[in-house]
């Protein structure tokens, strides 16, 4: 994996081939952080990474100029990894080992951008708690946004908040957002 633009742009980063993870890919990282760029500074806001794995988003964000970066995943590997990482490479991150529902459901940590990128493989149903819970709990900052990334077999159009989708090959992202108060 490679880190693909800011200050650490290039930069290779090797991830133990044991890790139960399936990174984002480099021309859907690179299509990802064109829309968000669009409506953030990323040196301005607060991130939290969900089913880090990696934590390839997280330290493209980092990458990018952002202070506040929270990484959650359930596995252990993953969590020793990123710390890891962002211990080398001076990054702000701060990985967290938790369940990512349990983690939604206690949390009180507020963000502007919210990924969350779970098993492809997830049910539609558990795909629908990650919105329902980070709206339930308002984990969001004002003008926020939950970027969901699923596979292109997954329709998440029909959930609350759902603002717009963006498919890059085999990947979709889903853009959640706040409703506007009219």
């Amino acid at each position: 994996m490679r880190i693909i633009s800011g200050q650490f742009k290039g930069r290779r980063i090797s991830a133990p081939k044991n890790l139960p993870v399936r990174p984002t890919t480099d021309m859907s990282k690179e299509a990802l952080f064109n829309i968000l760029n669009n409506d953030f500074y990323f040196d301005e806001i607060s991130v939290l990474d969900l089913f880090a794995g990696t934590g390839s988003i997280s330290y493209e964000f980092a990458s990018r100029g952002t202070e506040q970066i929270t990484s959650v995943d359930e596995d252990f590997g993953c969590v020793k990894f990123i710390n890891k990482t962002a211990e080398d490479f001076k990054m702000p991150i701060s990985a967290i080992k938790s369940d990512v529902f349990k983690f939604l459901e206690t949390t009180h940590l507020k963000s502007d951008v919210i990924f969350a990128d779970p098993p492809y493989a997830f049910s539609l149903e558990d795909f629908s708690k990650i919105p329902e819970l980070v709206f339930q709990h308002e984990l969001l900052s004002e003008n926020g946004v939950l970027v969901v990334e699923h596979a292109k077999q997954t329709d998440l159009s029909h959930l609350p908040y759902f603002s717009y989708a963006k498919n890059y090959g085999g990947s979709i992202f889903s853009f959640f957002e706040q409703e506007e108060d009219e």
